[in-house]
Formats: structure tokens, sequence, C-alpha cells
């Protein structure tokens, strides 16, 4: 079973995210107090936890929230999912994956310390089609609709 292990926000564009127990997705906008929430393709990033622990074997120190996700995942490969895929989180919620990967910002720190990084190849993005409360520990599967 997938489920969420780590919840992550910044309530300013450029601030390292912070990880909380829940948080409320609201319909086509993203994670309310999240700087990077808005009415775009990018509303909510997520983020497997084998990506974070693949760093960590190349000697990153990094933490869920530290790759800018809103939402870490234990039990399933994202960067697998097709752009179009749903995705049905805790009691209701509904996520429409929008992109693949996203290129690092000329200074990324994780990047520095490495020599690489997974965003732009293992990072997704999501959008909001039903919105509500999410916490660590709920469950996300893949929907079959």
């Amino acid at each position: 079973m997938a489920k969420i292990i780590a919840i992550s926000i910044s309530e300013k564009k450029g601030q390292k995210k912070h990880n909380i127990p829940e948080a409320e997705l609201l319909t086509d906008f993203g994670m309310a107090g999240d700087a990077h929430a808005g009415k775009w393709h990018r509303q909510i990033s997520l983020l497997g936890i084998q990506s974070i622990d693949l760093m960590r074997a190349k000697g990153a120190d990094v933490n869920p929230g530290d790759f800018a996700e809103n939402i870490t995942v234990e039990g399933l490969v994202l960067y697998e999912l097709p752009v179009g895929t749903k995705l049905n989180v805790g009691d209701g919620i509904v996520l429409e994956v929008t992109q693949i990967g996203k290129e690092c910002h000329s200074g990324c720190e994780i990047q520095k310390q490495v020599g690489s990084c997974i965003m732009p190849t293992q990072g997704i993005f999501a959008r909001v089609l039903t919105g509500g409360k999410i916490r660590v520990g709920d469950e996300v599967t893949v929907s079959n609709d």
C-alpha cells in the first residue's frame, strides 16, 4: 500500500519547506498556505521516498521536503506514472499528474553536494481535481478512471 510519509510547505518562494502533519488541498489551486499554489499546472509537487534514498546513497544529507516537494510518498514509483494519471489520496482527494520532472535552478544545493539531482527526472507535479484534508499516513492509489 502506498502512503504519504511527509507533507511539506513553504509560505514564501525560495524558502526551504518544512514538514507539517496535515494540510488542506484546495480544488484547482493547491495546498492552502503554500507559496507555489495557484491556478496553474504545478499546484502540488510529489516525490517518492525511494528517490530521496537514492540521493542519500550518493552522500547527500537530504530528508522529505528538501527537494521542495509538497508530498512525499512511500510504495509507489511516481515518475513512472504518465501525465494524465489520476491519484486518489486519503478520503476523496483526487490529483491529476500534469508534469514529470523539472529543471533545477542554477543554485541547486543538492546538485552542488553530489553532482546530480533527482527532480529533473523523478519529481512529479499535479493539479488538485478534488480537494480536502490530507494527513501523513493517508493512502495513495492510482485511479482506474
